[in-house]
């Protein structure tokens, strides 16, 4: 078994409503799906991704406001980086900057260029013009589809130190270790195509993370199917890591443990998706709810702030 990439990505926002605007009119992703942290349903859950929300593609919010910002450190997934077509970013530099999103560096790291920016509460985005990615990004939205948006390129993990999270990665989950530079690790599955990097970057010494508004809450990665999430779970469970039972979260089902390093990892299957309760044109479009809180709807609805929800064929 071996892991096919990223499967998504969740963080914490504040305002939804700031969320959904950055998210949808900027960075030009679809919303893919509203509806509510099924932990605790009083707050939205947010999902964003390309048409049809891929796994690959999937970034989601918590989103409690009033909630204390975090901060970046180490123990957490500090960086998501998007894939972007080639001779795509000087576009991008344009666009963010004409939105007010200050460009906070551009690099070039493994031959790929990249720019990064941060979202309205601090999240660390990237954008990296990658020359091996045939997705295709939202269409509908304001970007022009030579420009948009692919899915994830990777992940930057800080850690205090890299051999034990780099053993869990390579010796268990399959990854491989296919470059350094300086103190930066770089690990991909070797059975996707488009990009899936996973970045360690060694910190000793540097601050604890606190996980809230503007940190990432946990990664998730993919599985085909149920079969293969039990076994997964069995293989991690024998490499001596504590594993959840399956939680059904109805778009996927999934398992979480946490790495050596503290970040919360998650395994998730690519199945059902998320047509199982909207049509494919209308995802995004509604407040849905898991059948267990559909009877708890109006009371959820009159607790959740009220949202303005993007119009899919509007361009800016």
């Amino acid at each position: 078994m071996e892991i096919p990439g990223i499967h998504h990505v969740t963080a914490i926002c504040g305002d939804p409503q700031a969320n959904i605007d950055f998210y949808t009119s900027i960075l030009g992703v679809r919303l893919v799906k509203l509806t509510v942290n099924f932990d605790d349903p009083n707050s939205y859950h947010l999902y964003y991704g390309d048409g049809s929300g891929r796994p690959g593609t999937i970034l989601t919010f918590f989103a409690w406001p009033g909630a204390p910002k975090g901060w970046r450190g180490t123990g957490q997934l500090t960086t998501v980086s998007f894939s972007a077509p080639p001779n795509s970013l000087d576009y991008w530099k344009k666009r963010l900057t004409s939105k007010g999103v200050k460009i906070e560096t551009e690099s070039m790291r493994f031959d790929d260029e990249a720019i990064a920016f941060s979202d309205p509460d601090g999240l660390q985005l990237e954008i990296v013009e990658s020359q091996k990615d045939d997705r295709e990004g939202w269409k509908q939205g304001p970007v022009p589809s030579d420009f948009t948006v692919k899915g994830f390129y990777g992940v930057t993990l800080s850690e205090e130190g890299y051999e034990q999270t780099s053993s869990l990665l390579t010796e268990v989950m399959g990854f491989h270790l296919v470059g350094r530079e300086g103190n930066r690790f770089r690990y991909r599955s070797p059975t996707i195509e488009t990009p899936s990097t996973v970045d360690i970057l060694c910190l000793p010494g540097a601050k604890w993370g606190e996980v809230s508004l503007g940190t990432v809450h946990h990664v998730a990665w993919r599985t085909p199917n149920d079969e293969e999430q039990r076994a997964w779970r069995e293989k991690l469970v024998k490499a001596k890591l504590n594993v959840t039972p399956v939680i059904d979260r109805k778009y996927f089902h999934s398992i979480y443990y946490r790495e050596p390093g503290g970040i919360l990892f998650e395994i998730a299957t690519d199945p059902p998706g998320f047509t199982v309760d909207e049509p494919l044109e209308k995802l995004g479009s509604a407040l849905t709810l898991p059948v267990w809180l559909e009877p708890m709807r109006s009371h959820i609805e009159s607790e959740l702030p009220q949202v303005k929800l993007p119009d899919a064929k509007t361009a800016n």
